[in-house]
């Protein structure tokens, strides 16, 4: 079933010029647009089709600090603070709420990783604890197991994603940004080397800095331009319950599902143990970088081969930008949703709430997450390309981190103090040797 999410009106005209394009309408590609307008940044974001029509609507909505890689919590605990303001600088709901974020254990191991990424980030301050079984049934009463701990922290929460996008994209426009939906920017046009325009399908706008935003498409508009980007991307599936009496607000994961209260009154559900890789020629292109993951995350990971294979062998990475391009004949992307791993999830809170036994399905969904090799994101410029910028590979953490990396982007392109240091981010951490494949973590 087709995800409902919130629309908005396009802006009326193309510009002729600004100063930043931003390519991309999801919640990196909003929140920096935001940034960029309220620091008086002339801006132009250009999305191929809606604004949070992928992956930013279709999220589990988790605004969470736990479990995160070291190099994220400077990041997360800025964006966790701005979405506690994000209502006010909007002036909208976004549906941000703090619930608390728990992250269960029935097993000797999982105990032992949660008690490990807490030691290691006590000096963040970011209030996690682990917890006992007599705490956890006091954090959400209807839940039941035998779990051996849980990791939980309070200041975590959620927020809506068919909510937040679109209204921060009005709030930037409020603040000056043009937002231009239903209109691919095909290419860049160059001149002495830097960046001079940007061909969209509605015309030419002339910029000096670009920043792609484009989630799970960011590698094929790289590759388009000359770029290399380490990045693929796996399917997840979700669904929505009908409105159902609280069972508990805190959001939880646990081994098989995953699970949080939603505004409407109903709950998003997922398999938090399980996505789907369908094969495309960038696993094979990639295979070196991902490698390491794959044998990590094997267990919770499904391959598939089928029609997306079949689609990239089909796809040229280069198209004339006076012709239709691929992402003109793919506005959304719209996968169906993996039946099997919900029907497992059901299950699971089926037995384990035994309150949402009963429980109504009212939407499922699915959507591509783009990841790395270390599962960090690349909030970076990239110095082979004057003037371009990159902020994707969020690897399912980008909802939550969404507003601090919007606003690093936005401190990186205008060449300002940031809010966080932005090393570990770096697009050149992937050819000089400094990143580290993952293997281990939460």
């Amino acid at each position: 079933m087709r995800l409902t999410i919130e629309t908005i009106e396009s802006s009326a005209k193309l510009p002729q010029a600004a100063d930043v394009v931003v390519i991309g309408g999801g919640i990196i590609g909003v929140c920096t647009a935001l940034f960029l307008a309220r620091s008086g940044v002339s801006v132009a974001l250009f999305e191929k089709g809606m604004v949070a029509g992928e992956q930013s609507s279709r999220n589990w909505g988790f605004c969470r600090q736990q479990g995160r890689d070291l190099a994220e919590v400077p990041l997360i605990k800025h964006s966790i603070n701005l979405w506690h303001q994000m209502d006010q600088l909007v002036e909208a709901t976004v549906g941000f709420h703090q619930a608390g974020v728990m992250y269960l254990a029935d097993t000797a191991q999982l105990k032992q990783e949660y008690e490990q990424w807490y030691e290691e980030t006590k000096s963040y301050d970011i209030g996690s604890t682990l917890i006992d079984s007599a705490k956890i049934a006091k954090l959400f009463p209807g839940l039941k197991h035998e779990w051996l701990s849980a990791l939980y922290t309070h200041g975590d929460g959620r927020a809506e994603p068919f909510l937040a996008a679109p209204r921060i994209a009005v709030a930037a426009q409020k603040a000056g940004a043009t937002v231009h939906q239903n209109c691919a920017v095909r290419g860049i046009e160059t001149s002495a080397g830097r960046i001079s325009a940007v061909v969209t399908e509605s015309g030419v706008v002339n910029t000096s800095r670009v920043v792609l935003a484009g989630g799970a498409w960011s590698e094929l508009f790289c590759r388009s331009i000359g770029l290399k980007l380490p990045q693929l991307s796996v399917r997840s599936s979700v669904l929505r319950t009908e409105k159902l009496d609280s069972v508990g607000d805190v959001a939880l994961w646990a081994p098989g599902f995953a699970t949080r209260r939603r505004q409407d009154g109903g709950y998003t559900i997922a398999n938090g143990s399980m996505s789907v890789a369908s094969i495309t020629t960038d696993y094979i292109r990639y295979l070196g970088y991902f490698l390491s993951a794959y044998k990590t995350e094997r267990k919770t990971l499904r391959l598939e081969i089928g029609q997306r294979l079949v689609e990239s062998l089909l796809r040229s990475a280069k198209w004339p930008l006076d012709g239709i391009s691929p992402f003109e004949r793919c506005r959304i992307l719209d996968p169906d949703p993996d039946k099997d791993i919900l029907i497992s999830a059901l299950g699971k809170i089926k037995e384990r709430i035994p309150a949402m036994k009963d429980i109504s399905v009212a939407e499922s969904w699915a959507g591509y997450i783009d990841v790395t090799p270390d599962a960090i994101p690349v909030i970076s410029s990239v110095p082979q390309q004057k003037g371009f910028f990159v902020a994707t590979g969020f690897s399912g953490h980008g909802f939550g981190i969404g507003p601090g990396a919007g606003q690093l982007m936005a401190e990186l392109v205008t060449e300002r103090d940031t809010c966080v240091d932005p090393k570990p981010f770096r697009y050149g951490r992937y050819f000089d040797g400094t990143y580290k494949p993952i293997s281990s973590g939460l």
